[in-house]
């Protein structure tokens, strides 16, 4: 028995009107009946691994967190509105938006894949990829201020780690550079780091577990990246504008200078 993908979309869904009450007025389902069908779904996860008796745990944990993963929310609200001169106002990003959507799933998802609850988070991740065309493994690490903008065909994979100020738009992977080891590869990081203040342009793909791209760093449209980036730099398809302190023997850019 498995846990049931239609009563975990139901609870993400009516768990917006407890995050966010004024954009999402409530339609009846309190929070105290919410928590009682997700310990149930929770039950059946982890009654699968033989886990069953940490489920009152994982469910109070999870619960108690909502408030924290509001106030996470609403600075990634603040970063899309302020981020993005289309928005007239950040209850026009909650109600609307795509990434913001998917941002929200997410951070409800990472919630319950850190504390290794098997099938629900991806029935969450998968959910929102199906909405929204974004697809955030739920196991992706992403700090606060987060914006996506447009969003269509992002991936985000599991070992990925998002700084804090980090925006993104569509057609962006942040991906492995290789998956042929397979099963053995779990456990391992594939994907890499974006640190603080980064903006990654429209169908940039930065591959590998290695791969670091330095704060306050500028990733242009089409880029192609394998190797790490330093701070402060801006890459682009044909050329790299490094900062002026990059010194011999640190890590450069995997684009070749204009000519």
């Amino acid at each position: 028995m498995f846990p049931d993908k239609k009563i975990i979309i139901h609870i993400v869904k009516e768990l917006k009107a407890v995050l966010f009450p004024r954009q999402y007025p409530p339609h009846g389902t309190s929070i105290k009946k919410l928590k009682k069908m997700l310990r149930k779904q929770l039950f059946i996860a982890l009654e699968c691994c033989g886990r069953a008796g940490e489920t009152d745990k994982i469910c109070e944990d999870f619960c108690g967190s909502i408030d924290d993963v509001r106030q996470l929310l609403l600075l990634d609200a603040q970063a899309a509105f302020e981020g993005d001169p289309a928005a007239y106002s950040i209850d026009e990003v909650i109600l609307t938006y795509p990434g913001f959507f998917a941002i929200y799933i997410h951070r409800l998802a990472n919630r319950l894949y850190k504390a290794a609850v098997p099938y629900i988070p991806r029935f969450m991740s998968e959910y929102a990829h199906s909405k929204t065309g974004i697809d955030i493994n739920p196991g992706a690490e992403i700090g606060e201020y987060f914006c996506i903008d447009h969003g269509t065909g992002i991936v985000i994979g599991e070992t990925a780690v998002i700084g804090k100020g980090v925006k993104i738009y569509q057609g962006v992977t942040l991906g492995a550079l290789s998956t042929r080891g397979g099963q053995q590869l779990r456990n391992v990081r594939r994907h890499p780091v974006v640190e603080d203040n980064v903006t990654i342009y429209a169908g940039a793909t930065i591959l590998g577990g290695d791969t670091r791209i330095g704060s306050d760093s500028v990733i242009g449209g089409n880029a192609f990246i394998t190797e790490s980036v330093p701070a402060n730099a801006k890459v682009y398809m044909n050329k790299c504008i490094r900062p002026q302190n990059l010194h011999v023997g640190q890590a450069e850019c995997n684009c070749k200078p204009a000519e």
